[in-house]
This record gives C-alpha cells, sequence and structure tokens, in this order.
C-alpha cells in the first residue's frame, strides 16, 4: 500500500510540474498553451480523488491502520 501512495505522489508531483512548464511557455511561442495547462491540472487533481479514495476504501478494508497520538498526551 505504500508503494501505490508514493507512485501516486510522484504521478500528482509529475502532472504539476508539467502543469507549470505550460504555464511558463504561454505567450513565449505565441500560442496559448492554457488548454494543456488545464489538462495537466485536471490529471493531477483526478490522481488526488482516486488517491484520497483508495486510502478510505484500504482503511475501511484494514489494510491501514490509524496510529495517531494518543487523545491527552
Amino acid at each position: 500500500m505504500k508503494f501505490i501512495v508514493a507512485l501516486a505522489f510522484l504521478a500528482i508531483l509529475a502532472s504539476l510540474g508539467s502543469a507549470l512548464v505550460f504555464m511558463m511557455r504561454n505567450g513565449r511561442s505565441g500560442k496559448t498553451q492554457s488548454g494543456h495547462m488545464v489538462k495537466a491540472l485536471g490529471l493531477r487533481v483526478g490522481i488526488s480523488i482516486v488517491l484520497f479514495i483508495c486510502i478510505l476504501i484500504g482503511w475501511h478494508l484494514g489494510y491501514i491502520q490509524p496510529t495517531g497520538i494518543a487523545p491527552g498526551q
């Protein structure tokens, strides 16, 4: 499960980086590339939502156990 979360996190960062590249290129070549940036950001949001749902399903099925700080400490 840790591998899947790490892989999804890297995919989110890669998508965010590609959106940054498209944003920085916008206007330099004379053509707008905002469509590419929107697609990259949409992909990032989609991956984030799928990752959140996978974490909730993993918690519900017992693959992930909460180990937070005990109350009162």
